[in-house]
């Protein structure tokens, strides 16, 4: 097993990938580490998979692997995950706007101080405030929701213990809360280290636009529902259903009292009261049968990670 596996996801990155590479090969002989690369492109459109198939035809230390199609960050990391065969696995952006020179000491973190996972923390960024703004308040949201305190849950520049990649699942647009997902899978001791940022040589920023901070922030709503109820949805749902359905009942039996000893009383179906616990005995019955719908597709759930791979060396 190499020392480390460094996971480059890309799209359309072809202007700095050999530039990358001979960094990364610099600070990996400078430190004697045993590793590999592995460049995970997301269907670019441009020569990216060429300049790929050069580094790996000059480079036994570099994999490559191809999509299809652009399936986004998350499903190259996962892929990247499962491809890897490091003891300590590294994830950087392709854009040049992360430093390789932040691997050595990330990596000492995870080794010798028994981390199993380091997040950068890119304290002075060199992005627009379109981008800078709105991920400082996902940030802020995701400390509140999970309890974890980063400063930057989105920094591309991650070191892990390897047991942490094989054990968790990233889609949609999830690779922007992986700490959280790791705490969830139970590894707790999660650090944080400040690197530098370099601003943009080359082109502009490919994964996404404003929508991914929609979806982002939808998939953190999924994390937490997923982490509490992924298992057992019938807790969530069963409950709620059986909290309405007895709201309800108990209206049923306070009008069907009322007409049997209240003289005078209104015919039930005229009393909005009827309606209203009609409505939620029927939500509560629907609660109850989504959970256990939600039980058998939890059971029953078909892998995620079926991702089509065009070509991989």
């Amino acid at each position: 097993m190499k020392d480390i596996s460094v996971i480059i996801p890309l799209f359309n990155e072809e202007e700095s990938l050999k530039e990358l590479h001979a960094w990364i090969v610099k600070v990996m002989a400078a430190n004697n580490y045993s590793y590999e690369v592995l460049f995970v492109d997301d269907g670019s459109k441009d020569t990216s998979w060429k300049v790929i198939e050069e580094l790996v035809a000059s480079d036994s230390n570099v994999r490559g692997i191809k999509f299809r199609r652009n399936y986004g960050k998350s499903a190259a990391l996962q892929t990247g995950f499962q491809a890897a065969n490091g003891k300590v696995v590294v994830t950087m952006d392709a854009d040049l706007q992360d430093s390789p020179e932040e691997i050595p000491e990330m990596r000492k973190m995870i080794v010798e101080e028994g981390y199993d996972l380091i997040s950068g923390w890119k304290k002075k960024r060199y992005d627009p405030i379109t981008k800078t703004l709105p991920t400082k308040l996902f940030n802020w949201a995701t400390r509140k929701m999970s309890g974890i305190y980063l400063h930057d849950f989105n920094c591309g520049l991650k070191a892990y213990r390897v047991e942490v990649v094989k054990s968790i699942e990233v889609y949609g647009e999830m690779h922007r809360y992986i700490p959280v997902i790791a705490k969830w899978s139970g590894f707790n001791k999660i650090g944080e280290k400040e690197v530098k940022h370099r601003a943009r040589k080359y082109g502009y920023t490919k994964f996404g636009g404003i929508e991914r901070f929609i979806y982002g922030f939808l998939d953190l709503l999924s994390i937490m529902f997923v982490s509490k109820f992924g298992k057992k949805p019938m807790h969530l749902f069963g409950t709620l259903g059986f909290i309405m359905f007895f709201i309800g009942f108990g209206i049923a039996i306070s009008l069907l009292y009322g007409k049997l000893f209240s003289p005078g009383y209104y015919p039930m179906t005229e009393r909005p009261r009827f309606y209203y616990g009609l409505l939620t005995m029927t939500l509560g019955t629907m609660f109850f049968l989504t959970g256990f719908l939600a039980e058998l597709v939890a059971r029953n759930s078909a892998n995620r990670n079926s991702y089509l791979i065009e070509k991989e060396l």
